[in-house]
């Protein structure tokens, strides 16, 4: 039988192929206790020259376990050669005991699906075994033989015959690491993920989530001037239907998956409106024209407000709705055109910005702050903690600040606004945040498929604990809309009108009085 070897580079995290062996296996009812580099039936050699002498046995890492009636019909068909197979693929998870802290490589062979596209996934199991072994968080794996998990899904994965099942193993794999953000998603869904933090689409405009609580995918955001923003789908709206497909228990990034495509082509969407017009709760059916989306995370505007003492100011209000590649420029550009007009203060509005790439959340942050100050600090694996410092920052605008936060802003939404707080830059305004304090790595594997691994947390500069915890606001609001029809909200959520109707934004303002009259630099 033919068992594939393959080499995971620790320092690189790169697999490549190493050598193929032809094994027999004896009639043996248990594997040995111990081998050599080129007997065992799963071999995980640790290659480190400097640990060679000290770590060379490598012993069998569980006890044989016999396969299910059905393992044994689909095994039978491999060859003469592998009667006792039953026995050794149930424990093949050899283990070379190389110490984590100085391994190098590690060489993986194993038994190789008959079906192509199976094999694929035994590949991706090892690259991705091998890269959360390396830098998962929690060293103890959620208290598990994460080795042994290895040799388990790989007996589970072997008879199969298609690659969903296989990923639908190696997903099982990872929720037993109690991790819901340590994940593996497929080459389509990972495309999506790139396009999203690229900021460049061709779809409808719209941006959905999951209800934590029902699992129904409600529309977060709603592109200006987008197909579907101009069919009147609105933040709230729940999606019912995909082109007559029914979206119960389909997840955000399949869903939006189906709404992309190429421009010019259309899809169909039932939509679930709480309010539509003065109507009841209604169900409707909307044709949407998939085109060229410009994805611009932010929105500005200035608000006029009178004083307590009857002056009348400026208010710069920017909405960030995600942290993509071209977030901080585009924060940048605002701030900056708002300058030129002269604006006294400023609202940065994070409410339901759900996250996404870290280092455009740290960028935003040196806009508002000077000199040497820390952004976050991270704790690794190992329980080390290590900030991270700005280097001779210098703000673009002193004037002062009011963040808005609520459970929506999680993850670089958190980071921000404890950044800005915790350094005495701004007030925070609103609901406790989402409680996301995980850092993560995204590896794009062999088959176009990717693996996010949560690496390290991160705290406060204050050192306040994010995770499952949250920034609860130095003032609390709830975002309600006073004194304006609700059928001028939907026309324009970004008007200077619906902006002065938002309770937390009044909430805000009272707020930037307060540190006006206190006579903040400006």
């Amino acid at each position: 039988m033919e068992r594939l070897c393959y080499k995971f580079d620790l320092k690189s995290q790169h697999l490549s192929p190493s050598h193929a062996v032809l094994t027999r296996y004896s009639s043996s009812p248990s594997p040995p206790s111990s081998c050599s580099s080129h007997s065992c039936p799963l071999l995980l050699d640790c290659s480190n020259r400097r640990a060679r002498r000290r770590w060379r046995t490598c012993s069998a890492s569980v006890a044989p376990v016999e396969p299910e009636p059905d393992y044994r019909r689909s095994l039978k068909s491999i060859g003469r050669g592998l009667i006792g197979f039953a026995a050794a693929a149930a424990a093949f998870a050899s283990v070379c005991s190389d110490s984590p802290a100085v391994a190098e490589s590690l060489t993986v062979a194993f038994p190789a699906s008959h079906v192509r596209e199976v094999n694929t996934v035994q590949r991706t199991l090892v690259e991705a075994w091998g890269l959360i072994r390396e830098t998962f968080v929690d060293p103890t794996f959620n208290h598990q033989d994460w080795d042994s998990k290895l040799q388990q899904t790989m007996v589970e994965i072997f008879p199969l015959r298609s690659a969903d099942a296989a990923y639908n193993k190696i997903g099982a794999m990872l929720s037993t690491l109690g991790d819901p953000f340590t994940r593996i998603i497929s080459p389509k869904e990972y495309q999506s993920f790139r396009i999203g933090s690229d900021g460049n689409l061709q779809g409808v405009g719209l941006f959905i989530n999951a209800e934590p609580n029902t699992g129904h995918l409600v529309v977060l955001y709603c592109v200006d001037s987008s197909p579907a923003a101009r069919a009147g789908i609105h933040e709230g709206d729940e999606l019912v239907e995909i082109d007559g497909e029914i979206l119960e228990g389909v997840s955000s990034e399949v869903a939006a998956q189906k709404l992309r495509g190429r421009a010019g082509t259309t899809v169909t969407v039932k939509v679930h409106s709480g309010y539509d017009g003065g109507s009841a709760s209604t169900v409707r059916e909307v044709k949407l024209p998939r085109e060229y989306i410009k994805l611009s995370p932010v929105s500005s505007a200035i608000i006029p407000h009178r004083m307590p003492d009857g002056n009348m100011t400026k208010t710069g209000y920017v909405k960030l709705s995600a942290f993509s590649q071209n977030a901080a420029a585009d924060v940048e550009n605002a701030i900056q055109e708002m300058e030129r007009q002269d604006v006294d203060a400023y609202i940065l509005d994070l409410r339901n910005n759900p996250g996404g790439l870290v280092k455009a959340g740290l960028d935003v942050a040196q806009m508002w702050l000077d000199g040497d100050e820390t952004l976050v600090n991270t704790i690794d694996r190992e329980g080390n903690l290590q900030p991270i410092n700005m280097i001779d920052g210098h703000a673009i605008t002193h004037d002062p600040l009011v963040v808005l936060v609520n459970e929506g802003s999680a993850s670089a939404s958190e980071i921000l606004a404890g950044a800005l707080h915790d350094n005495g830059r701004a007030i925070l305004v609103g609901h406790k945040t989402f409680g996301k304090g995980k850092i993560q790595s995204v590896t794009e594997l062999h088959d176009g498929s990717a693996l996010f691994v949560t690496v390290a947390k991160y705290i406060s500069p204050s050192l306040r604990d994010i995770d499952q915890v949250g920034i609860t606001p130095d003032v609390q609001c709830t975002a309600d809309m006073i004194n304006v029809p609700k059928e001028s909200l939907f026309k324009d959520k970004s008007s200077v009108l619906t902006l002065e109707a938002d309770s937390c934004i009044m909430v805000a303002e009272h707020e930037l009085d307060i540190q006006e009259s206190k006579g903040t630099a400006s």
